[in-house]
């Protein structure tokens, strides 16, 4: 990866990380059809290029996601850091059937897990989502027994507001948030970002091109006749759609002029949101993920990220990131 001295922390006592992440949903579900061979050259590609966090989920085309990553990192886990959201049911239809998050529920999830892995350890294991259903005592409880055994190494939670985190950190230290975060989604940037800092609590950033409006590949007429989760996302509806595209392309223009790429752009303000941030990419092909690294060679000093926010402000973003129903699930929108 260029420049290795960009490897950062997992939070201030945590695991050391390359600066990029690969998330690898989109290699098996939410997105369309993906190519199953470029996915795994494109995982292999990544490690090639010095990324060793991969984050995944059990839910990801229920089960297909962790096996493609198991078969990519045979003979190489241990070079890998591998984390696991879950909690998500799914039906056999394809679709989101709400979540379980009782502590019984939890362990068995894990132990399907460690099975399509083919490994005897998470490196970070994280819910979904934050359960209202079952208390925290019971379901952070479940998750200190994962670490004590062995079975997992860190603790994560995903889309947390600032109260459950640090009633969560108070049972067992947290070592990462994960939340969107991306000039069009900015929302942690308040308590939950003040109170992970003050709590050494690492944060990954997934959504860093907000879903590819961000990266200046998507046109207004793109999701016509989709059959994904962007069809139904607000943010990819009729006028809101125009309305996000046009901030993009105030993007690309700061990006021509920097002899880059939009997404690139993109990516490097989400690097320069602090070394304790590790932004996600969601790269299902190796000439994505290639452009995605090369921002690791963008700096910016502080008048160059004024004019990026000042291109995409947050308040000029039309529409929510999830539906009413997704945005109701979201503890850290509480």
């Amino acid at each position: 990866m260029h420049n290795d001295t960009q490897s950062r922390h997992l939070g201030s006592n945590g695991p050391e990380v390359s600066p990029l992440g690969l998330g690898l949903m989109g290699m098996s579900d939410f997105y369309g059809p993906a190519d199953e061979n470029e996915s795994l050259s494109t995982i292999h590609a990544a490690m090639e290029h010095g990324i060793t966090l991969f984050d995944t989920a059990d839910f990801y085309g229920s089960g297909h996601n962790e096996m493609l990553l198991a078969r990519a990192l045979k003979g190489r886990r241990e070079k890998s850091f591998v984390q696991v959201k879950f909690g998500v049911l799914r039906d056999p239809a394809g679709g989101v059937a709400g979540g379980d998050y009782r502590p019984a529920s939890i362990k068995n999830a894990l132990a399907q897990t460690l099975r399509r892995l083919g490994t005897d350890y998470i490196d970070l294991y994280q819910p979904a989502r934050v359960p209202r259903d079952v208390p925290l005592e019971e379901w952070m409880g479940a998750l200190k027994d994962c670490v004590a055994v062995g079975w997992v190494r860190h603790i994560g939670l995903s889309e947390a507001g600032a109260k459950t985190i640090r009633a969560a950190h108070a049972i067992h230290p947290i070592t990462a948030v994960q939340q969107e975060w991306s000039l069009m989604s900015r929302s942690i940037e308040g308590e939950v970002l003040e109170t992970c800092r003050t709590l050494g609590i690492g944060i990954t950033a997934y959504g860093v091109l907000s879903r590819g409006l961000l990266s200046g590949h998507m046109t207004p007429d793109a999701m016509a006749g989709r059959r994904e989760f962007r069809a139904i996302a607000p943010r990819f509806q009729g006028e809101a759609l125009a309305q996000n595209l046009a901030l993009t392309d105030a993007l690309g223009r700061l990006a021509r002029e920097r002899g880059c790429t939009t997404a690139q752009l993109a990516i490097a303000w989400a690097l320069h949101r602090g070394t304790d941030v590790v932004p996600l990419i969601g790269a299902r092909r190796r000439d994505r993920l290639v452009e995605a690294i090369d921002a690791l060679d963008i700096q910016l000093c502080a008048e160059e990220l004024a004019l990026i926010e000042a291109a995409v402000p947050a308040a000029a973003v039309q529409g929510d990131r999830y539906d009413a129903a997704g945005m109701a699930m979201l503890d850290s929108e509480s």
